[in-house]
């Protein structure tokens, strides 16, 4: 049901063959509303599994352009995640502390456990995102033998080997872009600026970005073709109508946890034992109570 949208290198992705307002998976709004419940019940469920056997961890990153919907899915998607095991952090700009070390730093400090789930909103790709756009290389600090030329093609080669790494030390990395057309970001951002319980959403900042739109669609989707693999895949999700969007990240998160099938520990014949004795012991103090003793 999912491969269309899946990239894990057998196929190339090309943003000119994909709609950004289909809904071919559910075709009302309603449904789909219906089946984000029913997912999020699994979902749950398999995440108390991975909890309690933690054996791998999982990062689940956004990447999309502004107004694309990151925010908005992620809470209406995870939130049925325990908080217990579960993190989410939003990657801005670097700060000066992030800048004085290498630039995966602060990704790997947030890379959950065994058992734990990592959202990331924004993650490493943006390094071979904006930093690309706007050749940020240029202003930072690097040694000199760093050869600015090939500083790009580095980073994915970098970021490639860092999720091969990363699978083989116990922890999954599904990457999902939210694919927004230019039109319905434009709209999204008018809505900003004339709703005014939405004006705190939008800046300048965010319209001077328009001005970057084919070059981000370019690095993208570049991206995407050099970054999808077996362990770490892309998902790209149409993203103009929200609804949608949301219950397709639903599948993609519901699809990961069942691959991964976590079980909940057995317990030992031994500790089984112990049980027998604690049940005793408490069966024998809930009694005395009941007896005045």
């Amino acid at each position: 049901m999912l491969k269309k949208y899946k990239y894990d290198g057998e196929k190339k992705f090309k943003l000119k063959n994909v709609k950004t307002d289909e809904t071919s998976l559910c075709k009302s709004k309603e449904k789909a509303e219906s089946l984000i419940e029913k997912n999020n019940e699994k979902i749950d469920e398999l995440q108390q599994k991975l909890y309690a056997e933690k054996k791998e961890g999982l990062i689940i990153a956004f990447q999309a352009m502004d107004a694309a919907g990151k925010d908005g899915t992620i809470r209406a998607v995870l939130q049925c995640l325990s908080t217990h095991g579960v993190h989410e952090v939003a990657f801005k700009s670097p700060s000066s502390n992030e800048l004085a070390h290498d630039y995966l730093w602060r990704i790997h400090s947030n890379v959950p456990a065994k058992g734990e789930i990592a959202i990331f909103n924004r993650s490493h790709y943006e390094e071979l995102l904006v930093y690309r756009v706007k050749e940020l290389w240029k202003s930072q600090a690097n040694a000199k033998r760093i050869d600015l030329k090939k500083i790009v093609d580095k980073r994915f080669n970098d970021i490639n080997n860092y999720e091969e790494y990363l699978y083989n030390n116990n922890v999954r990395i599904v990457k999902i872009f939210l694919n927004v057309s230019k039109d319905e970001q434009a709209r999204r951002f008018l809505s900003r600026i004339e709703e005014p319980e939405k004006n705190w959403k939008f800046s300048g900042s965010d319209y001077e970005e328009r001005k970057y739109w084919d070059q981000y669609q370019k690095c993208f989707e570049d991206v995407i073709n050099k970054t999808s693999t077996k362990h770490s895949p892309w998902y790209v999700v149409p993203a103009d109508n929200k609804w949608y969007m949301r219950y397709v990240v639903s599948e993609i998160v519901l699809k990961t946890l069942k691959d991964m099938d976590p079980h909940y520990p057995e317990v030992t014949k031994e500790r089984l034992e112990t049980f027998a004795e604690y049940k005793k012991q408490l069966e024998k103090e809930l009694k005395g109570k009941k007896n005045g003793k």
